[in-house]
């Protein structure tokens, strides 16, 4: 188990709350009334994703699934302000692209090397040397550090290779790989010898790419059979295709057909049919290849797309083949990353608008991220706290919003857990 290629991952995050302000007065002897000096609180800890090259498969994601960033500190008197939260570093394979669990929308294609803040830490609350004003010398409350963001995100592992081995299981794309490369990949002959993505590097005179042995495709794969996406994720990246067939139909299989089996796949995929393709008919010291690649000429004859026949088991045309690849990879176009949907500031992400109130038999139900900051501040056992609480609400715009949806004095209103009666 130990070698098995994970190239998917679900996992729950969450940033570090933010510490709390103090409520602090400075005590001094020979000082009269040396007034407030509760400290801020520290900020919570960044949950940040890094690309790490060691790593190849989603792996370490199996069994750990939540990952919580580092609280900040409290703040204390004196002024003292807490200490920041630690951020919590996520290591993921070049190549890993994040999804919002829920709306599947791209966050961030990680196939750079600068690290990423997925969730950003709370800020720190303020302490109550904040709220000291002419008429409020000695304020008895401070504000809560804002809470971590918590979200789901999906881990997509989608190969960074220059050149993909596409074809049915058992075509001879493992043995290619092992003759072009240093790579030794398992071979054997059953359906499905490869069951991981394998990598090696071609170097071919001054020039050298990267191919990637993609576990054999079937049909329906577009749609999930077999192997299906887990195949089609990595031929994403690719910036050419070499279309292995058995040409001389060793297993019983048309070439022709598993040609256009092929391709079907890759178009009901995306736009993976459009890839530039050099078409390789392996398997041609067998008996019958030389009439089913007469036929695949004939068939592929105006299309543009090359026929390059080989024997991978006797190390047949491999070096016609490299100059071929060779030559059309310079004409490709670089990888693009995939586009990062625009989710907004990930901070106030899922949050919506700074409030909301809803109506329900009579009863007002006030909610946002707003309503949740104000009422980790506040204090409800002391005046002054309570005062600044009413003049907040009015600032903020809230009971202007009750009032609109037809709040009348007395009637009830829902913060959070605590109900009030209406006061205009």
């Amino acid at each position: 188990m130990a070698n098995q290629f994970i190239d998917t991952a679900r996992i729950t995050v969450k940033s570090g709350a933010g510490g709390n302000g103090a409520v602090a007065f400075h005590r001094e002897k020979y000082v009269a009334a040396g007034g407030p000096d509760g400290g801020d609180g520290g900020r919570g800890g960044d949950i940040v994703v890094q690309v790490d090259d060691r790593m190849s498969t989603l792996m370490d994601f199996r069994y750990k699934r939540k990952y919580v960033a580092e609280n900040g500190g409290n703040g204390a008197g004196k002024r003292c302000t807490g200490k920041d939260g630690a951020p919590l570093v996520i290591k993921v394979p070049r190549g890993t692209v994040i999804r919002d669990a829920e709306t599947k929308e791209i966050i961030r294609d990680m196939s750079g090397d600068e690290p990423f803040v997925l969730c950003r830490g709370g800020n720190g609350g303020w302490g109550n040397k904040h709220f000291a004003t002419p008429t409020r010398q000695a304020p008895q409350f401070a504000k809560a550090g804002l809470p971590g963001k918590e979200r789901v995100v999906i881990l997509e592992l989608k190969l960074l290779a220059d050149v993909g081995l596409v074809g049915f299981p058992n075509v001879g794309k493992s043995t290619i790989l092992s003759v072009v490369t240093a790579a030794r990949p398992k071979i054997a002959n059953y359906h499905f010898t490869t069951l991981q993505p394998n990598l090696g590097i071609v170097k071919h005179d001054d020039y050298s790419f990267v191919l990637a042995d993609i576990p054999g495709l079937v049909e329906g794969a577009s749609e999930g059979v077999g192997l299906g996406h887990a195949f089609l994720r990595h031929v994403e990246r690719t910036r050419m295709l070499l279309h292995v067939l058995d040409i001389a139909g060793s297993e019983g299989r048309d070439p022709l057909e598993d040609y256009d089996a092929i391709m079907k796949e890759l178009e009901a995929y995306g736009d993976l049919k459009d890839r530039p393709m050099i078409v390789v008919a392996n398997k041609m010291d067998l008996p019958g290849a030389e009439e089913n690649l007469q036929r695949l000429r004939e068939k592929l004859a105006g299309t543009g797309i090359d026929i390059y026949p080989v024997s991978a088991a006797t190390r047949q045309n491999f070096k016609a083949l490299l100059y071929a690849t060779v030559e059309l990879l310079e004409t490709c176009p670089p990888a693009e990353p995939f586009l990062e949907e625009e989710l907004g500031d990930l901070e106030a992400l899922g949050s919506g608008e700074p409030f909301a109130v809803e109506a329900e038999n009579g009863v007002y139900f006030v909610s946002g991220r707003e309503m949740d900051r104000l009422m980790a501040s506040v204090n409800f056992d002391n005046e002054d706290s309570l005062n600044w609480f009413h003049r907040s609400l009015r600032r903020l715009g809230v009971i202007d919003a009750l009032r609109e949806r037809g709040a009348k004095e007395g009637d009830s209103v829902v913060i959070g857990d605590m109900e009030f009666d209406f006061v205009e």
